[in-house]
């Protein structure tokens, strides 16, 4: 176990990071034909088809991370008589730069994803489309695939379709400053201060957006917390470890673009067009999850109940803050993710089970997913009229292709959090920490840091020690290389 003091920096997280991504089958660095692509691409895209409309004049914004360039999305909202609102949700027009088995479309199809680490980002697209021609910047007209919907004043859809049009977004925003204004903890940021009639619109797709989380809710849509650290740098050393709030803007965009996500969903659907769709099957290994509720003293029926789960996973977060990010991940285990499926017209839909919606596909996302770009192309040539573009087949194959990706960047992002906290404590080794335990299991004791929150075994621990146990701990060794941090118990 490597136990030396301040010896890797930012470069070596880089390193340590393509070497991960080669091994999982992902391409790290684009081939010499995506950048040839890339150099005849000029222009943001061709929209004098007089089927695209002209919404730049609405008054769109974008709410995402404070460093996130790729932006994907825009929102816009209406009241409307008798409590009703409009909402449009505009998502780039990638499609219109990106061929479909051009050399940039094949790197975008072979990893799926963009893949996130705090030391570099490894984009789906070259960042000269993703940060710039594809993305919706401010004070710049793009081409989009807008869902114009319709609720009544409970929240329930009324009606939505689905166009391209010409957008403009005209306030660049960030999450926790507009929750921050939301929640009456702060001033309203700047960007949307310099647009009239933008709080008005933010308030009410914020109203909305609470809404629909209560009806989610009530159908027994189920409330995680991630425990997703992230870390910060100051310039080659790492600073420190943060983890991310799901705060109330977060919620918003959360909530607008399931809503989104179903209407594409029942759009393609309801013209007979096979589709992509994502899908949480109901949980097999639900006995356990039960099992796992009679620990808490808690009672789950013996089939499948999302409302039930809901309940008691709300109970628990109320009675116990601090560990449920833990009690999360235990239960989104037993629940088995997410995956791509093939969903034909007329077929017995699988469903969401985590967000309690039967319709449910991936098309907010473009920039970052490769299924959303395959769902903009099936909708590009549904209002085209013309043939899909994918076979069914094709869809099926990706599906499997997508799934497996998703799940290997997802690995190669756990392995860097882990590698990234080693090199933070790697400088404070037998240092003594506050600590909850996390897990038992036959490899041995888990447990994670108060502050900073960063996870590692218990070599040397008391016994008997349980899951949510508070306990000191003192830092033995780190192995940033393979993201191993080791504890044993101080006195």
């Amino acid at each position: 176990m490597q136990t030396n003091h301040n010896v890797h920096h930012r470069s070596d997280l880089v390193r340590i990071a393509i070497q991960t991504m080669s091994e999982r089958g992902l391409l790290p660095e684009f081939a010499p034909a995506v950048d040839r692509q890339l150099a005849g691409i000029t222009a943001t895209g061709d929209s004098a088809d007089p089927a695209v409309h002209d919404l730049t004049a609405l008054l769109w914004c974008s709410i995402d991370n404070d460093d996130s360039l790729d932006l994907d999305q825009l929102t816009v909202s209406e009241a409307l008589p008798n409590g009703s609102v409009r909402l449009w949700v505009a998502i780039a027009d990638v499609d219109a730069l990106v061929p479909r088995d051009s050399p940039i479309d094949q790197h975008a199809s072979t990893n799926t994803t963009s893949v996130y680490t705090s030391a570099r980002i490894f984009p789906m697209l070259p960042e000269r489309l993703s940060t710039d021609l594809t993305s919706l910047n401010p004070q710049q007209d793009r081409l989009a695939m807008v869902t114009e919907m319709v609720f009544h004043a409970d929240a329930s859809l009324a009606g939505s379709t689905v166009y391209r049009a010409k957008v403009r977004n005209h306030a660049k925003l960030a999450y926790d400053a507009v929750s921050a204004w939301l929640t009456g903890q702060g001033a309203l940021p700047a960007e949307a201060a310099a647009v009239p009639g933008m709080d008005a619109q933010l308030r009410t797709q914020d109203a909305l957006a609470q809404q629909l989380r209560a009806r989610r809710h009530t159908a027994g849509a189920l409330e995680f917390e991630s425990f997703q650290p992230r870390v910060v740098f100051d310039g080659e050393r790492v600073s420190d470890i943060r983890l991310q709030e799901h705060n109330r803007a977060r919620q918003l965009i959360e909530e607008v673009m399931i809503a989104t996500n179903t209407c594409t969903a029942r759009y393609l659907a309801g013209r007979g067009i096979a589709s992509l769709r994502r899908v949480v099957r109901s949980p097999e290994r639900w006995l356990r999850i039960v099992a796992v509720a009679k620990e808490y003293g808690e009672v789950l029926p013996p089939d499948p109940d999302s409302k039930a789960l809901e309940d008691f996973l709300a109970k628990r977060h109320r009675a116990d803050p601090l560990r449920f990010a833990d009690l999360s991940l235990v239960i989104v285990k037993l629940m088995g993710r997410g995956e791509y499926v093939l969903e034909t017209p007329g077929s017995l839909a699988v469903g969401h089970f985590g967000l309690a919606v039967t319709d449910y596909t991936h098309s907010t996302a473009p920039n970052r997913r490769f299924p959303d770009l395959i769902t903009a192309r099936l909708l590009k040539a549904t209002l085209a009229h013309q043939p899909a573009p994918y076979s069914n087949a094709e869809l099926d194959a990706l599906a499997t292709h997508c799934t497996r990706q998703e799940d290997a960047a997802q690995k190669v992002e756990r392995q860097m959090r882990k590698s990234e906290a080693a090199l933070l404590l790697e400088s404070r080794i037998g240092e003594r920490f506050d600590a909850v335990v996390t897990g038992n299991a036959a490899d041995g004791m888990w447990v994670r840091l108060l502050n900073p929150p960063a996870e590692g075994k218990l070599l040397r621990g008391l016994s008997p020690l349980k899951v949510g146990d508070k306990i000191r701990v003192k830092l033995l060794a780190t192995n940033v290389e393979r993201g191993f941090i080791d504890f044993e118990a101080a006195q």
